[in-house]
């Protein structure tokens, strides 16, 4: 299913179940070695604390998470903004961290991307060397399992040649072959060549309402990063009524940059190398009850 989609917008796609690579070693550095053993997926909060003003006590423990959950000791993957509570200011969050279990503290190997207060550019930082809690503030999206090996799913695409994103051309394919069947994923991807467009949120939250998607993409940074840059999608191919973000990707790097991806810059050259697995559960967490749609993307 995802090969046909993929070859709909890339000039080359090949999908295939393959034995996950050790995600312990380069480029990934993960705390655990695979993305396999009961794979879930949480979303958490959502994008109505941030917009149209942000509700700075919405704050969440990926500890806490993986309780709710029914996963203690999860390895857990996604995108999120951080807990201003503990940093003080508003940035992009890329959780990586294996949470704690009855014998094993927490191993928090997730990244912070920020405007750098210096020269306005991309400041990307190791959570672990500043803060020792697993915190989050107002929405994530989170890919969860065991961390074990295994079989995943393999997607390799080259050179696009559509309009939709890598992660968006996989959930759209997902949705228009299985329909009102909602199917999750989750895992890691290497952008290996070219660039993209990635956004980082401001460190101050809008004092006036954003009301508008353009009010959202005036106050959002962005900025043209080169690869490689390794990635963390949430997938849903369709929200089955609980108010998901469907799809939200964020990304590091170890030459200081990463943020919330959006879209490739250069299609001709661009390279894909993907790992996935399907979530067999969904948990919705502190689902907010007044919603919009604004700001999702």
């Amino acid at each position: 299913v995802l090969q046909k989609g993929l070859k709909e917008n890339f000039a080359d796609a090949q999908v295939s179940v393959v034995d996950c690579p050790d995600l312990t070693q380069e480029p990934f550095n993960f705390p655990a070695k695979g993305i396999c053993g009961k794979p879930r997926i949480a979303d958490v909060g959502g994008v109505p604390y941030l917009i149209p003003i942000a509700q700075k006590e919405k704050v969440y423990d990926l500890n806490t998470v993986a309780k709710y959950i029914e996963l203690p000791g999860a390895f857990i993957l996604g995108a999120g903004a951080v807990s201003s509570r503990v940093l003080g200011i508003n940035a992009e969050f890329i959780p990586i961290v294996k949470t704690k279990s009855e014998k094993k503290p927490a191993v928090n190997g997730s990244y912070v991307a920020q405007i750098n207060p210096a020269d306005k550019g991309c400041l990307l930082e190791k959570y672990s060397s500043k803060y020792t809690d697993c915190e989050f503030g107002l929405l994530a999206n989170l890919y969860a399992s065991e961390g074990q090996p295994g079989k995943v799913i393999e997607v390799k695409a080259n050179g696009r040649t559509g309009e939709l994103n890598f992660v968006s051309c996989l959930r759209q394919t997902l949705e228009k072959h299985y329909g009102e069947k909602p199917v999750g994923m989750g895992g890691t991807f290497i952008i290996q060549n070219g660039k993209a467009k990635i956004h980082i949120m401001p460190p101050e939250f809008s004092a006036c309402p954003l009301n508008t998607d353009e009010d959202v993409n005036n106050w959002l940074k962005f900025f043209e990063m080169k690869a490689p840059l390794i990635c963390q999608p949430v997938i849903v191919s369709r929200d089955p009524g609980f108010d998901l973000r469907v799809e939200h990707t964020h990304c590091f790097s170890h030459h200081g940059e990463g943020g919330h991806y959006h879209q490739d810059t250069s299609p001709d050259s661009v390279q894909y190398l993907g790992y996935f697995q399907p979530a067999e559960l969904l948990f919705r967490i502190d689902r907010p009850q007044e919603t919009h749609l604004v700001g999702r993307d």
